[in-house]
């Protein structure tokens, strides 16, 4: 990986926590292919392309393995992790679980504000479609999810589901292109059962936009 796949200052000058500004600074070159699946990472090595110490570098790289981006062994080291079918379709699984339950949480608790930045969180991703950024599309669509299960308030359901949420970023970056315009009439729907106060409504627009997701995810696999 190159230099240039990084901007032009170094993470360290931003006003950020570290931990989290490398952590999001990895994902984000994981998810684009600057570090592709099965590359072994190397502490040092990263924390002089982002222009950091090695602290900030380990402990974003422990956030990471939490969420899936990263394998990491005692005898190996860390290598960025790839993601099976198989493995796919297990955490299709689980999102069909538990998205429509957090659904149904939000509608049952959301205020008008938390309503409106979830359209504000809609609005500034539809803006990204439009501008081709694949990067911050995926992040939006990741804010947008783990949102919706803040809002709920349920914080056993949040402290699970999140991590999930991060870990589909990496799907939902491979499929952006062509799948974004669909998915945001769907995340519309979502919010106006939420505003609408619909548990059972809002339950249904969540498990409809997983399943769209996943058939989105099989027809891209079988071409």
């Amino acid at each position: 990986m190159s230099s240039s796949s990084v901007s032009s200052h170094t993470l360290g000058a931003t006003h950020l926590p570290l931990r989290d500004v490398v952590a999001t600074e990895l994902r984000r070159l994981i998810l684009g292919g600057e570090l592709a699946p099965g590359e072994r990472l190397i502490e040092d090595r990263l924390a002089e392309l982002l222009g950091v110490s090695r602290n900030p570098v380990r402990e974003a790289m422990r956030v990471l393995s939490a969420e899936g981006f990263i394998e990491v062994t005692a005898r190996r080291g860390a290598f960025v992790s790839s993601m099976s079918a198989r493995e796919a379709m297990n955490l299709f699984d689980v999102r069909l679980a538990l998205e429509p339950l957090g659904a149904r949480l939000a509608a049952l608790s959301a205020g008008p504000a938390q309503v409106a930045e979830l359209a504000a969180i809609l609005d500034r991703a539809r803006l990204a479609t439009d501008e081709g950024n694949l990067d911050a599309l995926a992040d939006l669509n990741t804010d947008f999810h783990s949102y919706v299960f803040e809002i709920g308030g349920n914080n056993y359901l949040a402290g699970i589901a999140i991590p999930m949420v991060k870990r589909a970023q990496w799907l939902f970056r491979h499929s952006a292109a062509a799948r974004a315009p669909h998915s945001w009439t769907e995340h519309r729907g979502l919010i106006e059962a939420i505003r609408a106060a619909d548990g059972e409504f809002a339950e249904s627009e969540a498990r409809n936009h997983v399943l769209a997701a996943r058939a989105s995810f099989l027809r891209s696999a079988t071409d």
